[in-house]
């Protein structure tokens, strides 16, 4: 293998590249990455086993072949080189890649070339175009409600799931879900609905997290295969694809008719959402191991919040709300609640309660088709809490 490549055109390939490789630990050929020169290009390629990334870039290729190198070491290297003209060339006789820019020369040694795995095909045929910055939104908005162990199964996943609305539109809803939260986004989009199966997909968190780092704003083309979603650049420059989940997603209907108003009276709380951060913020300060969330108090259109911790002392704020129902005291925890409320963009957001210990969803006029479900916490004395059991 021969080739001549120009340092800037690979150096974002080779940062995604080494994003999804163990750095120290696991097995050697999990921790390479991989170059392949034919025709006019270079391909950089990696996986961790799961995840799969391979990205093709302009090269001046003189010799084809393909080699592998201890990926961080060689994505270090270059990082640190400037700008320009770089020569990679293998040494079969040393078994070493040969890397040169000018007077500065570098060896580092192949990997069995046996260890290379052939990458999953990207599916030609059915595949869908899609907004880069969107998916990174809808992500965002879902994520951190999912749970971060993965022995609990569909609840470490994402869930996509294609929907008919009441009006008949083809909706696709995206949830996560940890016990304690539950965030939903949906979305109309024809083509994403139609691509999807019937029974959805399910991503696991740690891989949404790695794919969180490939995407940009640029616009996707995405496809599913039976077992693998792959994502692709407009430009057919970069692929990266992961494993799809095939758990049971537990139905989730119970709790989205409670807040909906299937079965009790609901009370509702508006507040400025801004405000309501600021407070939680000091709130938080009062905050102990033993005590970790707010106490809402619902009076004449006013909130009252209050903390007290073993040490700290205690804290108590009023806010200006609209309010309509009968409950009068509820408990939250401090931390997620003002989590929650910055993934929200509207000014004013809407709190839907079923009852001091029943779930709690969150909307926003601003923010279409998003809801949040916290579950409260049980009030056991008249200001120390325990977590709800979910």
């Amino acid at each position: 293998m021969y080739l001549k490549v120009f340092r800037d055109d690979i150096i974002d390939g080779l940062q995604k590249s080494s994003n999804i490789i163990p750095a120290k630990t696991g097995a050697a050929y999990l921790r390479t990455i991989w170059l392949k020169a034919e025709g006019e290009s270079v391909s950089i390629m990696s996986t961790d086993s799961n995840l799969e990334f391979c990205g093709t870039y302009v090269a001046q290729v003189q010799t084809p072949g393909l080699a592998g190198v201890q990926g961080r070491s060689f994505y270090d290297l270059v990082r640190k080189l400037p700008a320009g003209e770089i020569v990679i060339r293998m040494d079969d006789a040393s078994k070493n890649l040969l890397i040169e820019q000018g007077k500065r020369k570098y060896k580092l040694p192949i990997n069995d070339p046996d260890w290379f795995q052939k990458f999953s095909d990207y599916p030609e045929g059915e595949s869908v175009f899609w907004s880069g910055d969107f998916l990174q939104d809808l992500i965002d908005r879902v994520v951190y409600c999912i749970s971060d162990e993965d022995t609990m199964e569909a609840i470490a996943c994402m869930n996509v799931v294609p929907k008919v609305r009441a009006d008949g539109s083809k909706s696709v809803e995206t949830c996560g879900l940890n016990g304690h939260q539950f965030a939903m986004m949906g979305f109309i989009n024809d083509d994403v609905h139609a691509m999807l199966p019937e029974s959805g997909v399910l991503i696991q968190k740690k891989y949404l997290n790695e794919l969180k780092k490939w995407l940009s704003t640029d616009e996707i083309e995405l496809a599913i295969s039976e077992k693998r979603l792959f994502l692709r650049t407009a430009d057919k420059v970069e692929t990266f694809s992961l494993p799809l989940s095939y758990y049971t997603y537990p139905d989730y209907s119970g709790f989205l008719q409670k807040v909906n108003g299937e079965g009790g009276e609901l009370s509702k709380m508006s507040v400025d959402r801004e405000e309501l951060i600021a407070a939680l913020e000091r709130i938080m300060i009062f905050s102990s191991e033993n005590n970790r969330c707010s106490n809402f108090t619902f009076e004449n259109n006013e909130l009252k919040l209050f903390s007290q911790g073993q040490d700290v002392g205690t804290a108590t704020e009023d806010l200006p709300i609209q309010f309509t129902g009968e409950i009068d005291k509820i408990a939250f925890p401090t931390g997620n609640l003002k989590e929650i409320l910055g993934h929200f963009n509207s000014e004013t957001v809407t709190f839907t309660l079923t009852g001091s210990e029943g779930p709690c969803g969150i909307t926003g006029d601003d923010d279409q088709d998003y809801l949040v479900i916290i579950m409260p916490m049980k009030i056991v004395e008249e200001t120390y809490y325990t977590e709800e059991d979910a």
